[in-house]
């Protein structure tokens, strides 16, 4: 009982391997600045397959694929803007979580700008208008009204 119970266990260990080991990638640095510009540059690029996950923390198969691309340009020397060139070469703009200011991305960044000036102007103008409202004399008539209302009240 005890035997099968150690080859059950053994089984279920070995087939569980492969899982623990996916996570687990390992990259020799020679220094310090390169090991933090490889984690810099893999956690401002965003996985194609994944959407909304840098490739850092995914497990897709092609985040491992652009995580080693990254390693061997960073071997090679390249400066992180030929990198992330590359990169949009290979994958597109969609994989950069700050995309570039060009000429298709104006109204990407132009838009929350624009929208806050929209706003001021507004509320600038409905302050505007609400202390013209408010400081706008009364009518002869509206006058005469309000002192019989207040006589009125004062006689109660």
């Amino acid at each position: 009982m005890a035997l099968i119970r150690g080859l059950g266990l053994v089984v279920v260990l070995l087939c569980a391997l492969p899982a623990w080991s996916a996570g687990i990638e390992l990259r020799d640095f020679d220094d310090p600045v390169t090991e933090q510009r490889y984690r810099d540059l893999t956690a401002s690029m965003r996985c194609p397959l994944c959407e909304n996950q840098a490739i850092d923390d995914s497990d897709a198969p092609i985040s491992a694929d652009m995580r080693e691309r990254v390693y061997q340009l960073l071997d090679e020397g390249k400066s992180d803007t030929e990198i992330i060139q590359h990169m949009v070469q290979r994958f597109g703009d969609y994989i950069l979580y700050n995309p570039r200011l060009e000429q298709r991305t104006y109204l990407l960044w132009g838009l929350p700008v624009g929208l806050l000036v929209v706003v001021g102007v507004v509320v600038a103008w409905i302050v505007r208008s609400r202390r013209h409202a408010s400081a706008k004399a009364l009518s002869p008539d509206e006058q005469a009204r309000l002192d019989a209302l207040i006589e009125r009240k004062e006689s109660s």
